[in-house]
């Protein structure tokens, strides 16, 4: 049994992305369908007087019909996928605690997902890139727990320096941190990331990011980039709709040479599961 294990774990949901009342230019349309041309995801666009200009809403097919799951500005979208590359994250161009990322695409989670990387394809692994930095940022702003990552080789962490300050930052809150990969790298005495190295097809081929809450652990003020305290949301609820300490994961594993295949999730007990096996076998 290794991590592969938990691929077949979700139950596929049936969700649709629609633009809805589009005035961007049709490129913008086609790098849409074009990141989900080959994942379980129909694309499509529509006019909607209840709705305004440029607008992308997810919805989800129920017993009782199309069912609307979240609703975006396609803007964002754009902004944290289609317009960007990977850079904008391994460069560290956006601070951690700007970064938001739109509830269409968060909630395309228990979607089992097969992703190319470049050069086949510059824009699909994009998609993973950003739910991960959308789980670290999750992490942080509760500031308790534990966080999980993978990184196939330890050695990233250091050569990329918008990670690197992303786990530094996460790792100087009461978050556990802790990192896994192949051990080609080790950090200063002095760092508060936990590692673990080994050489399994665990640590060769996976790639998780996975928060797990303490129990009953309290959300408090976050301090922002700038060194100001920001506190969350009166109603408790994050500033992306998910509640704050709410346990996620990110489980995808490199089945080829720059193929992936995996989901994210929000099932407690499937996270829990998860985070149980990495602390156990990794």
């Amino acid at each position: 049994m290794g991590l592969d294990s938990f691929l077949g774990a979700i139950d596929a949901a049936s969700r649709s992305l629609s633009v809805v009342n589009r005035s961007a230019p049709d490129p913008v349309q086609r790098m849409l369908e074009t990141t989900f041309a080959d994942q379980p995801v129909d694309v499509d666009e529509l006019s909607d007087d209840a709705h305004g200009d440029d607008v992308v809403v997810l919805t989800e097919q129920t017993p009782e019909g199309q069912e609307a799951v979240a609703t975006s500005p396609l803007e964002e979208v754009m902004n944290t996928v289609l317009l960007v590359n990977s850079d904008l994250y391994k460069t560290g161009q956006t601070k951690l605690d700007e970064f938001e990322l739109p509830s269409v695409l968060t909630r395309l989670d228990d979607v089992p997902f097969s992703l190319r990387g470049y050069p086949e394809s510059d824009k699909e692994k994009l998609l993973l890139v950003a739910i991960s930095r959308y789980i670290e940022r999750h992490a942080w702003r509760a500031r308790n727990g534990r966080l999980r990552s993978s990184f196939q080789r330890l050695s990233r962490i250091e050569d990329e320096r918008g990670t690197r300050a992303v786990y530094q930052k996460v790792a100087s809150t009461d978050v556990q941190t802790h990192i896994y990969g192949i051990p080609d790298w080790t950090p200063p005495s002095n760092s508060d990331l936990l590692t673990h190295g080994g050489y399994t097809e665990d640590f060769y081929d996976s790639w998780f990011v996975v928060y797990t809450p303490p129990e009953g652990g309290p959300v408090g003020a976050v301090e922002s980039d700038d060194g100001i305290d920001k506190e969350t949301p009166s109603d408790g609820r994050d500033i992306d709709g998910v509640s704050p300490g709410q346990p996620v994961a990110l489980l995808a594993l490199e089945t080829e040479p720059k193929r992936w295949e995996g989901y994210w999730t929000f099932r407690p007990s499937l996270v829990a599961d998860i985070d149980r096996y990495i602390s156990r076998n990794m």
